[in-house]
């Protein structure tokens, strides 16, 4: 069956040459973006009731911009004035280079991984005096507490953000031919959304392990999977399924 529509379960790439542009005009389908999680905070009472005081501690732990842009808020909701001592670990160049929204980077003590979690633990490991805290949302990968477990170092996780189910109700009466996700909680927002869910003959695409695992578990048949060898994108593997089936 050919593809003309594509609901993508994410916000639209701000940038403006985007590899969905690129598919949109060669392939002239119709791509649509609607977030179906959104992020909501956590408000100071609820960090406190975590029993977080914000100047116990001399290093932060930053996994994601979502994680950057809450530390710096609960900060200002709590008149706490971050110290220029404070270290900064970020997972990522993407998150470093973000965390200068809020302080003056080459003023900092910054400390940036590749890009997965594991190779942001031995920085961590060479400053076992600093009392670190991981802000994070409610949804955290497992590996994370068990990597700084291993690395007997004081810690604490803060949950300062929530991953809440968006309302998709406006969408029930409308069809895509094929629906893309990218997490687990995208599939966990679709059957909360519309629980009597019939695939038919709407293709699914998921990017990742952990999102094939979910919509396996919810048995849904998959007919895009990224990322492969050969599609290490979902750009691509929408490509490779669009050339084929609208031959």
């Amino acid at each position: 069956m050919k593809v003309k529509t594509i609901l993508v379960s994410q916000p639209e790439p701000k940038m403006e040459n985007s590899p969905y542009s690129r598919l949109i005009d060669k392939e002239k389908v119709k791509v649509d973006f609607r977030p179906f999680i959104h992020v909501e905070g956590v408000d100071a009472k609820g960090v406190r009731q975590q029993k977080i005081d914000l100047k116990d501690y001399t290093a932060i732990i930053l996994t994601s911009r979502n994680a950057v842009d809450h530390f710096f808020r609960i900060a200002e909701e709590m008149r706490f004035k971050v110290p220029d001592t404070m270290k900064y670990f970020c997972q990522s160049e993407a998150v470093a280079y973000y965390l200068q929204k809020y302080v003056v980077y080459r003023k900092r003590k910054i400390y940036v991984g590749k890009r997965l979690f594991s190779d942001l633990a031995p920085m961590i490991k060479k400053y076992k005096d600093e009392k670190f805290l991981l802000p994070s949302s409610d949804v955290l990968k497992p590996e994370v507490p068990e990597s700084l477990n291993a690395l007997d170092i004081i810690w604490k996780r803060g949950i300062f953000y929530k991953t809440v189910i968006s309302d998709l109700s406006d969408l029930r009466d409308v069809y895509y031919d094929i629906l893309v996700f990218f997490s687990p909680s995208g599939i966990e927002s679709l059957l909360h959304n519309f629980p009597d869910f019939k695939q038919n003959d709407t293709r699914i695409a998921v990017f990742g392990n952990s999102t094939v695992e979910a919509a396996t578990g919810a048995g849904l048949r998959i007919d895009i999977k990224a990322p492969t060898p050969e599609t290490p994108s979902m750009t691509m593997a929408l490509q490779k399924y669009i050339t084929n089936a609208n031959k």
